[in-house]
């Protein structure tokens, strides 16, 4: 085939596939484009896998439920996470680069929220760890000057505003992750830092039973946190303003 023959079709294969290009990026611009909702609850479509669609939690026993804890304890979190002071990589590489006022949405996003807590798990340790949880959880051990959980989160677990969170519908590898990230220093708060401080005073074994005890607790019919100032906290915490 002479050379200027092949030459004029390679143009040609060019021209059409130009053309083609052409009415196919035309075609595209000229349908209409959905757009998602600008909405919190569509913004934050990326936390839904690991704490649910409103922050009501997942059957992944680690990821905690958001709904409904106090807005000041939320964004106390968020922060701790975007600055390293909590640490867990996915969720440090997602709040990295948020700027402060959208960290401040996202809490109150998820406090205003109520989805329905799931069921309560039967505890898979003995009689025995319960009631030492439980002795523990209500009126701590004064021997060794461990404080009643029930005097910061309240006698039904649901927290106080603005920054104490709610223990119900918490499981207990959650509980006794997050007690251990305390005591050894992997999770911290503003100081005070009464939770670190709490925490050092428990053994294993008061963990596992603390655990297992706060995880069995009944759901009261209204989980909203009680308002600032109705418990007489044990001891200062930084994050809890004063």
């Amino acid at each position: 085939m002479p050379l200027q023959r092949i030459i004029t079709r390679a143009a040609r294969l060019v021209l059409s596939v130009t053309v083609l290009a052409a009415l196919f990026v035309a075609g595209a611009r000229a349908q209409p484009t959905e757009r998602a909702p600008d909405t919190m609850e569509a913004r934050l479509l990326a936390c839904a896998p690991c704490h649910g669609k409103v922050g009501e939690g997942t059957s992944n026993d680690y990821f905690p439920r958001l709904a409904g804890k106090p807005a000041g304890y939320l964004y106390n979190q968020l922060v701790a996470f975007h600055e390293g002071r909590r640490r867990y990589p996915p969720m440090n590489y997602l709040l990295e680069f948020l700027p402060d006022t959208y960290l401040h949405k996202m809490a109150e996003y998820y406090a205003e929220q109520r989805p329905p807590l799931p069921p309560r798990p039967i505890p898979i340790v003995s009689k025995e760890v319960l009631a030492r949880g439980q002795s523990i959880v209500t009126h701590g051990d004064p021997q060794r000057g461990v404080p009643a959980c029930a005097g910061c989160h309240g006698p039904s677990f649901t927290g106080m505003e603005p920054a104490i969170p709610g223990l119900v519908g918490l499981n207990a590898r959650y509980i006794s992750a997050q007690l251990g990230a305390w005591r050894y220093g992997t999770r911290t708060a503003a100081a005070p830092d009464c939770m670190q401080i709490v925490a050092g005073l428990l053994t294993e074994a008061d963990v596992t039973a603390v655990a297992a005890y706060l995880s069995s607790l009944p759901i009261p019919a209204d989980p909203a946190p009680v308002p600032q100032g109705t418990l007489a906290m044990p001891l200062a915490c930084g994050s809890e303003p004063h």
